[in-house]
């Protein structure tokens, strides 16, 4: 069974959230009010912003890709350019196994595996209400939690509710 940040409440996605397919970012680019906006990573893992065209954004955060994004503008276009970018939405969770309504559902900040839970509609009679399964985005394993109420659910995960045997 595992441990770690999943069950730290405390730290702040935004600063270590790595970006990937299906997020959206505002981008404002000071005093540039043409060059600024809301902007879709796509499925190749790029961002298409303006005058610089595709910049890589799938496994970098926020910061890294404002600061690539400065860089191109800079490369004549602009002059000392000042980026900042924050995710605006969240690519989905997808929660299967034992629950009401299995699927996928729009992320909000500070998701737990109850959160999600409850989303789904909560708990089928048969569900295993000690262990979740989750598989990590862009992982081809899960692994195995206890199911407590610090339980974090991060952007793309899938959650897997187990079944007991009476």
């Amino acid at each position: 069974m595992s441990s770690g940040e999943r069950y730290d409440l405390s730290s702040d996605l935004n600063e270590t959230y790595l970006l990937g397919p299906g997020d959206k970012v505002r981008a404002t680019v000071f005093n540039e009010p043409n060059l600024s906006g809301d902007f879709s990573v796509g499925a190749d893992g790029m961002v298409s912003l303006p005058l610089v065209g595709d910049v890589p954004a799938t496994g970098k955060t926020t910061k890294l890709v404002a600061d690539d994004f400065a860089r191109r503008l800079a490369n004549g276009y602009l002059l000392n350019p000042s980026v900042a970018m924050e995710v605006t939405a969240y690519r989905p969770f997808f929660i299967l196994g034992e629950v009401e309504k299995p699927g996928q559902y729009p992320y909000v900040n500070n998701m737990t595996a109850l959160n999600a839970i409850a989303t789904a509609g909560g708990y089928t009679p048969r569900a295993k209400r000690t262990i979740v399964y989750i598989r990590k985005f862009g992982e081809a394993a899960e692994t195995e939690y206890e199911l407590t109420s610090s339980l974090r659910i991060m952007p793309g995960d899938t959650i897997r509710l187990g079944e007991r045997y009476f």
